[in-house]
C-alpha cells in the first residue's frame, strides 16, 4: 500500500492507494498545527484510519525540497526525510513540492476537473503552466518528453511583485515599509488579500485593523467597496502572474490555476479583471491572448499528481 500527501501552510491531505491501482481512498485532512512535525501527522493519519502495511509515500509540500531537510516556508514544521522515512519504517518516502505535484496531475484531469475563463486553444506538445493561491502562491510548469513529463520545481512565488496600476504602486509602497522585498506572492495569496484590503485602507485613510481573507471575499459579496477593490485588485496581480509564467516557459499547452482562493471566489473570478491582465502584454499581448487558462476544480489534484511522482524521474 501506498501513501499520498499534500501538506500546506494550513491543512495536511493524505490518502492511500494499492499498488497497482489508480485510484485512491481514505482521504482525510489534518491540522499541520495539531501536530509537531510531517511523522507525527502521518502517525496520526494512519491511526485515525487503521491503516497498515504502507511501505511507500510520496509527500507533496508547500516548500523546495532542496535536501535531506525540510523547512516549510509558511509553516514550523521542519524534519530529516531520512529520520522520517526510518520512523514511519517505509521502504521509500519521496517528497516533492506542492505545485510540481500538481502539474503532474494536468494531464489526468478532464473537463468535469476545469473551468475555463476566457478564450484560447491549447496546443498539443508544448508546456503546460500552474499556480495558485493559498497560504502562498505556488507556481510551477510541465514540460513533454519523450517518456512522459517533467515538473519545474521552483519557487515562482518569491519573484518581485511588478505592479500595472497606479493603486498598485500605491500598495508596493506601503508593503516596502514593511518588507526589503515584496513578492508577488505578499500580494496573490490568502494573507496577500487580507494585506491589500490593509494597504487601500491606508492609501484612503481608514483604519487598518486586521482583517481575515474570508471576512474580505465575504464583505466583497455583500457590496463593500473597499473589499471589492481588494479582490478585484487581487485578481489583477494574478493574471498579470500567470501572463509572466505563461511568456517565461511557453506555455502555449494551457495556464492552469490552482489553490484555495480562486476557487472559493467562484464566478466572481470569471467577472474579475484576470482574463484582461493576462492579456495585457504590451507586443506579446496576441501570444497570451491565444492560450486558455482554466480554473482547477477537482478535489485534491495534488493527490493524484503525489501519485504520479512514484515514477516520475
Amino acid at each position: 500500500m501506498r501513501l499520498v500527501g499534500d501538506i500546506g501552510g494550513t491543512n495536511a491531505r493524505f490518502a492511500v492507494v494499492e499498488q497497482g491501482r489508480d485510484s485512491i481512498a481514505h482521504e482525510r485532512v489534518l491540522r499541520c498545527a495539531d501536530y509537531e512535525d510531517l511523522g507525527a501527522a502521518v502517525e496520526a493519519y494512519l491511526d485515525k484510519e487503521q491503516l497498515k502495511d504502507v511501505e511507500e509515500a510520496a509527500i507533496a509540500v508547500a516548500t523546495p525540497v532542496t535536501g535531506d531537510h525540510v523547512s516549510f516556508t509558511n509553516s514550523d514544521w521542519s524534519f530529516s526525510i531520512r529520520q522520517t522515512e526510518a520512523r514511519l519504517g517505509l521502504r521509500r518516502l519521496k517528497l516533492v513540492n506542492d505545485f510540481a505535484a500538481l502539474a503532474l496531475a494536468l494531464p489526468v484531469l478532464g473537463n468535469g476537473d476545469l473551468r475555463r475563463v476566457g478564450g484560447g486553444a491549447a496546443v498539443d506538445g508544448k508546456p503546460l503552466a500552474v499556480l495558485g493561491a493559498g497560504t502562498g502562491l505556488g507556481v510551477s510548469g510541465l514540460f513533454p518528453s519523450g517518456s512522459g513529463w517533467i515538473p519545474i520545481e521552483g519557487e515562482g512565488g518569491h519573484t518581485a511583485f511588478s505592479p500595472m496600476t497606479s493603486r498598485e504602486v500605491g500598495v508596493l509602497e506601503y508593503l516596502w515599509r514593511r518588507f526589503d522585498h515584496v513578492s508577488t506572492e505578499r500580494l496573490a495569496s490568502g494573507p496577500g488579500l487580507a494585506l491589500i484590503h490593509e494597504a487601500l485602507s491606508a492609501m484612503d485613510g481608514a483604519p487598518t485593523d486586521p482583517v481575515s481573507p474570508e471576512s474580505v471575499t465575504s464583505e466583497a459579496a455583500q457590496g463593500d467597496a473597499r473589499s471589492e477593490e481588494a479582490v478585484e485588485m487581487f485578481c489583477g496581480v494574478l493574471g498579470t502572474a500567470a501572463a509572466n509564467l505563461c511568456v517565461t516557459i511557453g506555455a502555449r499547452g494551457g495556464v492552469y490555476i490552482g489553490g484555495g482562493v480562486v476557487p472559493a471566489l467562484g464566478s466572481r473570478f470569471d467577472r474579475s479583471c484576470f482574463r484582461a491582465r493576462f492579456e495585457q502584454m504590451g507586443r506579446f499581448s496576441s501570444y497570451v491572448s491565444s492560450v486558455p487558462t482554466f480554473v482547477i476544480t477537482a478535489s485534491n489534484p495534488a493527490l493524484r499528481g503525489a501519485l504520479r511522482a512514484f515514477d516520475a524521474a
